[in-house]
């Protein structure tokens, strides 16, 4: 085994590995174009046939990964695609990014990693290094991607390594793309960790090795919890501010003027994307096997779930002072992504606010510049055209996301009041508008 540990590391930084990337979605696309334009071959793998499709007509899907690059990584060879899992037999690293959703609110679904590993487990060879790279809670890749492998009757440290790195994408972050963003590794063992820290260094400035893949699962996981508190810290001083009469927006401005002590977070409508709303819970319920709840975790998920509600009472309750019943209002919300500037809807607010007040019966409209329609649940809407016909149709426009493309000016002169979650009009004195 030393010998073949002392040729990997060669064949590593000669690039002559071969890297599979299960998984092509947010994580996994960025990923495998990164390393295919360092010179790796690499092989995509996704079930999804509309991802497949879109790479082999060279589109990109995905905000982060520029379509010239796709393009040129497809054109000289370095990366390909598959469906199936058939060609991991020739494969040095597998790195799985698939998937962990919730199934119930409190409850971990890694039953795309499971899948995942099972199919690796049937091509898995001697001399291979496996990285799970999807947000989990701790102990998965030891207590349930370890035996998984090993059940094979491939020995771990011995046969082949197996270490958890954890993504740490921010989709549509210009100032902090993949390539910029520190990489934590724990491995099984300290050769899985080595190899995978060499790996990684290839296309990232800073690796960071940790003790253990337990350490590397809890590490993204505090990351998001320490997000996840704040966020419904902030929430809560925003619904406690507008009963006292404080504009909470200008208070945060004046509290983040001191150098030390404080960091500034906002509140708003809600929290989406794949991570904020969920890795915390994974934390919350791997706890709980352990006999510790964490109360924090709890609160902050609750304060932030109720949000979208708390929104749509604001807004009843500012129709009711101009005698007008929700369910006789129509209300246009403004911005459905659940990202300022960024086309992902994953867990927007903003369908949560659209979702209850259609169920209270408001006639519901939306405008969001980078979607043109929403099919989600029981929403079938499209887009409003943008002029000031349309406008005028509206008792109310909530904004949810404040994407910089929106003439929130426009807004203002055409609408009859304007309830803002974003503070878009921060600098703009009005009887019109009313802040969370």
């Amino acid at each position: 085994m030393d010998s073949f540990f002392r040729e990997f590391k060669k064949k590593i930084h000669k690039k002559q590995i071969k890297i599979a990337v299960v998984g092509l979605g947010y994580v996994g696309l960025p990923l495998a174009v990164e390393f295919a334009k360092k010179g790796f071959s690499v092989l995509g793998i996704d079930v999804d046939k509309d991802r497949l499709n879109r790479i082999k007509k060279r589109k990109s899907y995905i905000l982060d990964v520029k379509e010239g690059d796709l393009k040129a990584v497809l054109a000289n060879g370095r990366f390909r695609v598959e469906g199936g899992f058939h060609s991991l037999n020739q494969i040095d690293v597998i790195i799985i990014c698939v998937p962990t959703p919730l199934k119930r609110k409190y409850s971990p679904d890694i039953s795309f990693i499971i899948q995942a590993a099972r199919e690796i487990k049937k091509h898995l060879c001697p001399g291979q290094l496996i990285v799970l790279e999807s947000t989990t809670y701790p102990g998965t890749t030891e207590e349930v991607i370890l035996p998984l492998l090993e059940s094979k009757g491939l020995k771990c440290g011995e046969d082949f390594y197996l270490a958890f790195s954890p993504e740490r994408i921010d989709p549509g972050n210009v100032q902090y793309p993949l390539n910029k963003i520190p990489k934590v590794v724990g491995g099984i063992t300290s050769r899985g960790a080595e190899l995978t820290t060499l790996l990684y260094k290839t296309i990232i400035k800073k690796v960071i090795v940790v003790s253990s893949a337990r350490t590397a699962e809890a590490v993204k996981l505090f990351e998001n919890t320490f997000r996840i508190v704040n966020i419904g810290l902030i929430d809560e001083m925003a619904m406690m501010a507008h009963e006292m009469g404080i504009n909470i927006w200008e208070a945060i401005e004046a509290a983040k003027t001191k150098p030390f002590g404080f960091m500034p977070f906002y509140p708003g409508p809600g929290c989406g994307g794949h991570c904020i709303p969920k890795d915390p819970l994974y934390l919350y319920w791997k706890a709980r096997h352990h006999g510790f709840s964490s109360r924090f975790i709890k609160l902050a998920s609750d304060i932030i779930t109720y949000m979208p509600e708390y929104v749509t009472q604001r807004v009843m309750d500012l129709l009711s002072k101009e005698n007008k019943k929700i369910s006789k209002a129509r209300i246009l919300v403004v911005g459905v992504t659940y990202k300022k500037d960024v086309k992902d809807l994953r867990k927007s607010p903003a369908l949560d606010i659209i979702e209850i007040l259609q169920n209270k019966n408001s006639l519901v409209s939306y405008y969001d510049p980078l979607i043109p329609y929403l099919k989600f649940n029981h929403i079938n809407l499209q887009s409003i055209t943008f002029n000031k016909k349309e406008l005028n149709k509206f008792d109310c426009a909530v904004i949810a996301s404040d994407h910089s493309s929106v003439d929130y000016d426009f807004i203002l002169r055409n609408s009859r009041f304007i309830f803002d979650t974003r503070n878009v009009y921060k600098n703009i004195k009005d009887k019109k508008i009313f802040r969370l």
